[in-house]
């Protein structure tokens, strides 16, 4: 199982340079662009990132989310093999003609190493705001995607649909992998992603599932896909799961519940050799350099058997 690590709020220079010498296979990046002040109560049966009164965690209201492709262009300037993932970028928050602008570019120098991972986001009031249509965000998500790889494909390329349309236009430059970086569709619940991801997609982002799950939407998906005419062996699966700190018979059961790829969370160092129970030294936010890697995780997963 291939292992990758996920962070916030940090310059990902250092941390992508500190991941790739202890082995990783992947950093990734979330996104959200803005977090509005006053956000109503939810009512959804998924409460992953949600308090008990139906408002988001801390970490969502606090908005401290970085843009995720200039922090992942930075990394890619002090790396040369892991590879770089948005995780996952918001589709219906962007234009398409930019944004396949800003994959291929990132593509391109990175040496190759983009994964884009999307979504249609999960929050009604950021979706507005930034000019998305929350209610019908998957199918404008859609489009875009099916607009982006015009645009990667052809020289002269041209979308028509009900969110997006544009004439002829040049697209420049195209992505250096062929024909696209692979598209992870990223998913909250499981809904029709498995049909999203036999139609545009490289791969599924369950986040949060169970061993249980996954092994269960792997097999929806590798039927799905045999329906589609798609081989399900080009179609990977990546995760968090539910469960707590990462230990070796978890690895085991993740590989068996046909996970290819695991996500660890990097966290910033927050107690000092003391026992204060804090980290007193003056940092800045963003470009502090010490993180606590858990790098046992990826040697319990390459322990685990293949």
């Amino acid at each position: 199982m291939k292992i990758g690590i996920m962070t916030y709020a940090v310059d990902l220079a250092a941390l992508a340079k500190k991941a790739e010498e202890c082995g990783f296979d992947a950093l990734w990046a979330p996104e959200h662009n803005t977090m509005p002040v006053r956000i109503a109560p939810m009512n959804t049966a998924y409460r992953a990132h949600l308090e008990p009164d139906g408002t988001p965690q801390p970490l969502y209201r606090s908005g401290k989310f970085v843009d995720p492709f200039i922090a992942l262009a930075r990394a890619s300037a002090v790396t040369t093999k892991i590879s770089l993932g948005t995780g996952v970028c918001l589709i219906p928050e962007h234009n398409p003609l930019l944004l396949a602008k800003q994959v291929a570019t990132l593509d391109n120098f990175s040496g190759g190493r983009f994964i884009f991972g999307v979504g249609a986001g999960w929050l009604r009031e950021e979706t507005q705001i930034m000019g998305g249509d929350y209610d019908h965000r998957w199918g404008q998500t859609r489009e875009a995607i099916l607009a982006m790889k015009q645009l990667w494909t052809k020289d002269e390329a041209e979308f028509h649909g009900k969110y997006y349309d544009f004439p002829p236009v040049i697209s420049f430059p195209k992505p250096l992998q062929q024909p696209h970086p692979p598209i992870y569709v990223g998913a909250m619940t499981a809904g029709n992603v498995f049909r999203r991801v036999v139609t545009y997609g490289n791969g599924w982002m369950p986040w949060l599932y169970t061993p249980e799950q996954i092994r269960d939407g792997r097999a929806m998906l590798d039927k799905l896909a045999r329906e589609f005419g798609r081989d399900p062996r080009t179609i990977e699966v990546f995760g968090r799961t539910r469960r707590g700190r990462a230990r070796r018979d978890q690895a085991i059961r993740g590989r068996r519940s046909g996970r290819d790829r695991r996500v660890c969370y990097a966290r910033r160092r927050t107690r000092d050799a003391g026992r204060t129970g804090t980290d007193r030294r003056q940092t800045h936010p963003l470009t502090d350099g010490s993180y606590r890697l858990r790098s046992a995780s990826h040697r319990w997963a390459l322990a685990a058997p293949q």
